[in-house]
Formats: C-alpha cells, structure tokens, sequence
C-alpha cells in the first residue's frame, strides 16, 4: 500500500491535452520516487497515488499550477551576446542566477538576432495542462538512508553523493 516512505514505482506517459506524448517511463525503464511529501513526484498525482496498492491505475489531469507553473514572462530576458560562450545557438540550456541573485536557474535560448540573445527560465512545459497516466508496478518500504537522503537510492532510483 501507498503511504508516507514507501517506494513507488512507475510505468508513465506524460502527454499534451491533445494527446502529444511528451515523456514516457516504459517497462524496461520505469521511475520510482520516494512518497511522502519529498518532492519526487507532482503534489496532486502524489496525493492521487496515496493509499494505492501495486496494479493500481491513474489518469489524472494536471493544470498548469499542479505540474510546472504559469508562464511568466519576467523569466525572459533579453542579453548581449558576448555575454554567452562563443558557439550559442537557439535550444541550447545554460544555467544562470535568478533575479534575485539567490538561486540557480536553467535558461534556454530562443532567440539569437542583433547582437541579441534571448533566454526563457521558463519550463518548457510552463502553462500547459498535462495528461498523467501511470501504472503501480511495485510497492516497498524505503530504508532508513533513502527517507535520510529523501529520495530513492538503488537499482531503480538515483544516488547523487
């Protein structure tokens, strides 16, 4: 059963509301997170998800707020182009500081014209509303270092130490 640190993991299609598959976790690959509140995995599917047993089958819509946000045009700025490396080209990501200065944010470049390079921190996917559809594959309790580390370590999940 679903509950607060277990490991769950995912088969998933993730797609446009006009049915554009945008990311998939298959069989032979499928995604495992931490449950319970560390972020591994949409609030609302999260929720969605708790007190589900292995087999069990989700469809659930997300709106812009529950997946990556409303798109906000302050993230698309507008740069000198020798502030860049040397080979800049539209869809190229480059990590930079917020406004603030107080985090890291990953920019993508969208235009290039005038000696001009514009850069959107927006996801990708910001404003859209998605599709989630998943499969439980597997249920298990986490151990005491995954819910330390607060994600999953092991075979199916990602150990960054």
């Amino acid at each position: 059963m679903i509950a607060k640190d277990t490991v769950v993991t995912l088969t998933y299609r993730l797609s446009s509301l006009s049915g554009e598959m945008l990311e998939e976790a298959t069989p032979d690959s499928p995604a495992a997170y931490l449950h319970g509140g560390y972020d591994g995995i949409f609030p609302k599917v999260e929720a969605a998800l708790d007190g589900k047993a292995q087999g069990a089958e989700l469809d659930v819509v997300l709106e812009p707020d529950d997946a990556f946000g409303e798109y906000d045009a302050e993230l698309v700025r507008v740069e000198p182009i020798d502030a860049f490396p040397e080979r800049i080209e539209v869809g190229m990501q480059l990590e930079g500081a917020s406004e603030d200065g107080h985090h890291v944010m990953l920019f993508t470049v969208t235009d290039i014209a005038d000696g001009k390079v514009v850069v959107d921190g927006n996801h990708p996917l910001a404003g859209q509303s998605l599709r989630l559809q998943c499969t439980v594959r597997e249920v298990r309790a986490a151990s005491p270092e995954e819910i330390e580390h607060g994600h999953v370590h092991g075979p199916d999940g990602h150990h960054h130490h």
